[in-house]
């Protein structure tokens, strides 16, 4: 994908999830998830009104076009104009091949299994099109629903960085968990 520009934006699907470009009408959908406190604690960025949304819709246009990243939307087959949830890839290291991986979903769709079936599309399309030898996540410990998702798609768990994000008013380890392409199944 990013060794050369983009001719179309890659349109992922699973038997029920379709993972399409991020469109600037989502963006009510986005500011529902990300000012959400219970989605935005996991996911390290909240927004306290749709207009401060805006900065999170440029950077998902951001990394595309400086070709650091590239992130997608989630929904259903049924209904592809509903946002689910976002995940993609950003940090995006071409030289050394690395990319680190994120991901949000709107709470009334924890625990119905979409990022288990979305993700291993997502990371086949890194692996085989991106050329990416290693998928990187950063988790706070406390996330158990995140750790447990790595580990179901192969992650292995790399150490822990003591104190190394302010949040919140305080500082926060973070858990590092990665993937290599030889792998992923």
């Amino acid at each position: 994908m990013f060794k050369s520009r983009l001719k179309s934006f890659p349109v992922l699907q699973t038997d029920s999830y379709q993972l399409r470009k991020i469109k600037r009408s989502d963006i009510d959908s986005v500011f529902k998830g990300l000012s959400n406190p219970r989605v935005s604690n996991w996911y390290g960025v909240t927004y306290a009104s749709k207009k401060a949304t805006q900065s999170q819709m440029k950077w998902y246009r951001r990394i595309l076009k400086e070709q650091t990243g590239i992130w997608w939307a989630i929904c259903s087959i049924e209904n592809p104009t509903q946002l689910l949830g976002t995940c993609g890839f950003y940090h995006y290291d071409k030289d050394n091949r690395n990319a680190d991986m994120g991901y949000w979903l709107h709470e009334e769709f924890w625990g119905q299994g979409i990022m288990s079936a979305c993700l291993p599309v997502m990371l086949a399309y890194a692996f085989s099109r991106m050329h990416v030898h290693r998928v990187e996540a950063e988790v706070e410990p406390e996330n158990f629903a995140s750790i447990a998702l790595l580990g179901k798609l192969g992650f292995q768990f790399e150490g822990r960085r003591r104190q190394c994000e302010w949040k919140n008013d305080h500082y926060l380890d973070l858990e590092y968990h990665a993937l290599l392409k030889l792998e992923f199944k």
